[in-house]
């Protein structure tokens, strides 16, 4: 394995019709963002398209990068100026294709990054909330997770990081309601889809107080921890299907 090669064209084609990008309004442009080489043999994933994940799939020797936070974002400053400019400079210069899937990759029920957090933690789905059904509900598999405080500590050996938990830890954990990175909008979706636990990457001010005042316990466990899973696992899909390389490079971040 790693050997083969893929055009360039095709991989965004795939990708656009196995993650339906149309689906989704979404904050950026979903599918190749910087045109590279037009041949593809050597992958990189990682969950930001920072200029260290840049400088290390560079390294690696890859010729494309594939994230799930790309640039171009709705409202952002339009000028290739400062952090911007010198990201892309290094993309060009060593002719690197960056592609990148937002909300398609939180979706997919095989590869999204829902899926992959709820394999991770044990947790099975049984239905959807919130629009586009971004948001994810079902109980724990663990047979010793009963109580928010045991999902937590779960959290905490499978993620490598303690969540921030609002809430008693004692609470029966009951049906979870789960969505990676900054989902805490989907909090109430959650309360009125039947969660009485709510885990995600972010909370801020007022959603404390939401939770604490509906009784939701909140598993606030990292943006960049739970979004991890989705892009490994379709970075190594692609590359059992069409035989070319690929390397996850994880560049740690706290929040």
């Amino acid at each position: 394995m790693g050997q083969g090669k893929l055009d360039r064209g095709d991989l965004a084609q795939y990708l656009a019709e196995t993650l339906d990008i149309n689906r989704f309004r979404d904050f950026c442009p979903n599918g190749l963002q910087v045109e590279g080489r037009s041949t593809i043999e050597n992958l990189v994933t990682g969950v930001t398209a920072s200029r260290a994940l840049i400088e290390a799939a560079i390294s690696a020797g890859a010729d494309t990068i594939l994230v799930h936070h790309g640039y171009f974002w709705r409202g952002e400053d339009a000028r290739i100026t400062g952090q911007k400019h010198q990201r892309l400079k290094l993309l060009l210069a060593y002719d690197i294709n960056l592609f990148a899937y937002h909300l398609p990759l939180d979706m997919h029920p095989e590869f999204g990054n829902n899926a992959q957090l709820g394999r991770v933690l044990g947790l099975i789905a049984e239905k959807n909330f919130g629009e586009d059904g971004l948001g994810w509900l079902g109980t724990s598999a663990e047979p010793a997770v009963k109580t928010v405080g045991d999902l937590a500590r779960v959290v905490e050996s499978r993620l490598g990081r303690a969540p921030l938990v609002i809430g008693d830890p004692e609470q029966a954990i009951g049906q979870v309601g789960w969505c990676t990175g900054a989902a805490q909008s989907l909090l109430g979706d959650a309360i009125a889809a039947g969660a009485n636990t709510y885990l995600s990457g972010e909370i801020s001010e007022p959603t404390v107080h939401l939770a604490r005042e509906s009784g939701v316990a909140y598993l606030a466990c990292g943006h960049h921890a739970t979004e991890r899973y989705g892009i490994q696992a379709l970075g190594a899909y692609i590359a059992e299907k069409f035989g070319i390389r690929h390397q996850f490079i994880d560049v740690p971040n706290p929040v």
